[in-house]
């Protein structure tokens, strides 16, 4: 067993990411929604909510098993590439460099508009703004480990399709 492998809380790889990042999934799959005294969503505003939650919601569990199939055998939980990886850049990921990532932020924030909760929109927010950490310290393991990776940066948005 090599020092990496036994002392994996140093986080060498990226464990603490991961940690992290179960820990806000938990906040927002699982978390209180609103704090007392908040206001309810109006009744309206719920409906539209909830459906557009739902679509979000289900988009983002989509472009997550996408991401998933099509990275195959690099798939690791952490955001290190593995010795054996390869730089996949065609399904999903010719749209969206993380869409695993995306999927759970769009997951995360289909379901605060689908349960209605301020504190949830607040908790996948955090999300958003740790899988872009993530992301970034990823990408530089990534740009180190393929020398391609630069251009594929710059040909392909981050997080959101399009967009980011």
């Amino acid at each position: 067993m090599n020092s990496t492998s036994s002392s994996w809380w140093r986080g060498a790889r990226g464990e603490w990411y991961v940690i992290g990042q179960l820990v806000l999934m938990a906040f927002v799959f699982l978390g209180p929604r609103t704090l007392p005294g908040l206001p309810a969503w109006p009744a309206p505003l719920a409906r539209v909510s909830e459906l557009l939650g739902a679509t979000i919601g289900l988009a983002g569990v989509l472009l997550l098993l996408a991401g998933l199939a099509r990275l195959g055998p690099n798939l690791t939980p952490l955001p290190h590439p593995t010795d054996r990886a390869t730089l996949v850049q065609s399904g999903p990921y010719r749209f969206v460099r993380h869409p695993m990532y995306a999927g759970g932020i769009a997951m995360a924030y289909g379901w605060a508009l689908f349960v209605c909760g301020w504190l949830t929109l607040a908790y996948a927010t955090l999300l958003f703004a740790f899988l872009e950490a993530k992301a970034t310290r990823e990408e530089r393991w990534l740009a180190s480990r393929f020398p391609d990776y630069p251009a594929y940066q710059v040909r392909v948005r981050k997080l959101i399709p399009f967009i980011h």
